[in-house]
């Protein structure tokens, strides 16, 4: 009781302030990296301290050993590993938008309403064979691909999405990325598969969603310009010949599921 009001009686306007400014900080840090794979970093590192912790209180000899070497080499290791992280960072501190406000996730009707557009869109672009990429971001960030396009922050729509791929448009080569219920950007690069095994004839649209989805865990749609067949990929597996019951099916599994059921602080909204 006495610490408690030694604590109260020391506790003046300047300890109000550092407290507010390291809460807006670590918060914007934390808003900053949830749009990227460091987030999944962040969460290896933390069960790497709480492994840690357990091998030195049980006496682990070896083990703690070898965790001490881990811990040495991460030290040079992550500063390369964060370095995209970092520079955003800096670019944004610098162009005086450290501090953003950010949108609230979406609600299951938003993504109701999501999945029908998606369905819609899909049917008219593999009806008139008209090329399609799509990308739904899921817990995996993926912001560096959203900043190798054009960021819209547009509403998805039938409409919008097959105006994007018509053919000879300024962006309907690249993907589009669906972040929560909205589009965060079109015309984005991916990676394409270095996987030796994929069928020969699996285009472009295919090996760039294979491709990301072997560095993520996105669900990404393609609509191929040849065939007009709907195909997804996730976890580097791809699936093909989806007609419009097995592809709602599996958005709503994805979507509504994953999505819908459950907040996420490390999600961006």
């Amino acid at each position: 009781m006495a610490e408690l009001i030694y604590i109260l009686r020391t506790f003046n306007w300047q300890a109000i302030l550092d407290i507010i400014v390291v809460t807006v900080i670590l918060y914007q840090l934390l808003m900053l990296i949830k749009g990227t794979r460091a987030v999944q970093l962040l969460k290896g590192l933390f069960v790497l301290v709480i492994v840690s912790i357990l091998a030195r209180q049980l006496g682990l000899a070896t083990l703690t050993w070898m965790l001490d070497k881990v811990w040495t080499m991460l030290v040079v290791a992550l500063p390369i590993v964060f370095q995209p992280e970092l520079r955003r960072a800096l670019e944004q501190l610098g162009r005086g938008k450290f501090i953003t406000m950010h949108p609230v996730t979406a609600g299951a009707e938003e993504f109701k309403k999501l999945i029908e557009e998606l369905i819609r869109c899909t049917q008219v672009l593999s009806q008139n064979r008209i090329g399609a990429l799509i990308v739904y971001e899921q817990n995996t960030g993926i912001q560096e691909f959203v900043e190798t396009g054009i960021q819209i922050d547009g509403v998805v729509s039938t409409e919008f999405l097959v105006n994007i791929f018509v053919p000879k448009s300024p962006l309907h080569d690249g993907a589009v990325i669906i972040r929560n219920d909205r589009v965060a950007a079109a015309g984005c690069f991916l990676p394409l598969t270095q996987d030796p095994g994929v069928e020969k004839e699996l285009g472009t649209r295919h090996r760039a969603a294979l491709g990301l989805s072997e560095v993520s865990d996105a669900l990404i749609i393609i609509v191929s310009e040849e065939t007009g067949v709907i195909s997804t990929t996730k976890n580097g597996e791809i699936h093909r010949y989806h007609d419009e019951k097995s592809l709602r099916d599996l958005l709503r599994n994805e979507i509504l599921v994953e999505k819908a059921s459950g907040y996420n602080p490390f999600r961006r909204g």
